[in-house]
């Protein structure tokens, strides 16, 4: 886990020269991506640090096991947004961390100013139940519910 802020790390960019990219790469070793599967390796350390089992996040996430074991080990990949949130909910992550995931995962954080993003941010943060819960929530706020992961258009 990443322990400077994004606005850290771009204050030390804004006073440096090209020049000197290579320094600053070595001085924020562990602040820096990688090459590799970011998504997945911030996953399988969130899900070890939180004592679950993929399975069972899959199976609250209501994604099937192939699918979504493809999903976390980044062999396959999704455009949908709400399969993301879907596992990071089952997961029990926090706002941050869903932000992180998302972030990872190049896709759009949750916004604030969206309300259905609004409504989820709050799901997050008070946990009112199962995935099945919270797209009841959405539904009765006549919000979209959170995308299945049957068939992919």
């Amino acid at each position: 886990m990443y322990k400077k802020k994004l606005d850290e790390l771009e204050k030390q960019l804004s006073k440096l020269h090209p020049e000197e990219i290579k320094d600053y790469i070595k001085q924020n070793d562990g602040e820096i991506l990688s090459e590799g599967r970011h998504f997945m390796k911030y996953m399988t350390e969130k899900i070890k640090e939180k004592n679950l089992l993929k399975q069972d996040i899959l199976l609250k996430a209501d994604i099937s096991l192939g699918y979504g074991y493809k999903l976390l080990s980044e062999e396959k990949v999704t455009k949908q947004r709400d399969v993301i949130l879907r596992i990071c909910y089952a997961a029990e992550f926090t706002v941050s961390e869903v932000q992180h995931a998302l972030q990872l995962y190049h896709m759009e954080m949750l916004y604030p100013r969206n309300p259905r993003d609004a409504l989820l941010m709050v799901c997050f943060n008070e946990r009112p139940g199962s995935v099945i819960d919270v797209n009841d929530l959405l539904v009765k706020n006549d919000m979209k519910p959170l995308r299945s992961c049957g068939v992919q258009k």
